[in-house]
This record gives C-alpha cells, structure tokens and sequence, in this order.
C-alpha cells in the first residue's frame, strides 16, 4: 500500500540525505535544483502556491520517497518522483505513486490533462508511465549536459478521460 501526505520542512533533511551526486539529484528533479540539495531549495517549492510537494509511504508508513505536482496555464506536470531506496524500485510502487499523484491531480485541479517528464534512457520508468496510459507527446523535449554527457528528456500526457477508463 502506498499513500501521499503533504511534504514538510520537517521532512527535509530524510530527502536530502538520500540524494547522494549531482546525476541523482538531475534525474529525479532535472536542472532546476542544483547539487547539493538544501532545505532552501526546498522552502523555495514549498512556497510555490502552484507546487504541492509530497512525502510517499509504504504500508508501514516509512516514507520512501518524493513526488511533487506542479500546476502550468493547461495542465498539472507530476515531477521529482523518487523512490530512494533500489530494493523498493522494479516492485510497482511508482505506478501506484503515479496514479495516487493523477487521481490527487485530476480531483483538486480544475485540468484535464497531466504531463510529466523523463529522460529517454530511463526505460523502467518511461514503461511505468505507459502502464497508467501516459504517451509521449513528440513534440516536447529538451536537454542538459552532465558530465559531458547529453540527457535527452521527452515529454509525457495523459487526459483525465484516459486514466479515468484505466482506472475502472
């Protein structure tokens, strides 16, 4: 079981503790933080009044990750989903974050379509994001440059309609 209760100050420092470079911080939050991580950047989201920031639990209630719903003009953009720990990635658990952060998304803000974003090497997730019916929207993409490498990061959409028939 997976749940999402609004992230906190509080919640910090466990955050920032388990972003461990500058390649983990890019992919899980892309260019807008810089490494380190720190409670200022953090603050700077949490009072964003078009962010809501969560911490994730799992049916012991640990928090074992990160997510964040970012309102645009026409849609709302799921971001910096992070299931920190590896032994809990590969066991459905960013599904069932990604549809909780939809059916969040879908019931609080007046949209009718969702996006987020990922790099086009990150295959698990970008399967992930197809099995809760999200496509690739091939006109959205961008890139960074990390040690020398070129990341390419595409775009992905799903309607309100769409998830609504997954869901049922």
């Amino acid at each position: 079981m997976i749940d999402l209760f609004l992230f906190t100050t509080e919640d910090a420092s466990e955050l920032i503790s388990k972003v461990k470079d500058e390649r983990m911080l890019l992919q899980f939050a892309g260019p807008a933080y810089h490494f380190p991580l720190t409670e200022k950047q953090l603050e700077t989201d949490l009072l964003d009044e078009n962010r809501t920031l969560f911490k994730i639990t799992d049916g012991d209630h640990h928090t074992i990750g990160h997510a964040q719903i970012c309102l645009k003009e026409n849609t709302f953009l799921l971001g910096r989903i992070l299931i920190w720990d590896e032994n809990n990635r590969g066991k459905g658990y960013g599904r069932k974050v990604v549809q909780k952060l939809l059916e969040y998304g879908f019931s609080h803000f007046d949209k009718e379509t969702a996006e987020l974003n990922v790099y086009d090497w990150n295959t698990g997730a970008i399967e992930c994001y197809r099995k809760v019916g999200f496509g690739i929207d091939p006109e959205t993409q961008s890139e960074v440059n990390i040690d020398g490498e070129t990341w390419l990061s595409i775009n992905m959409k799903i309607n309100k309609t769409n998830f609504e028939l997954q869901e049922s």
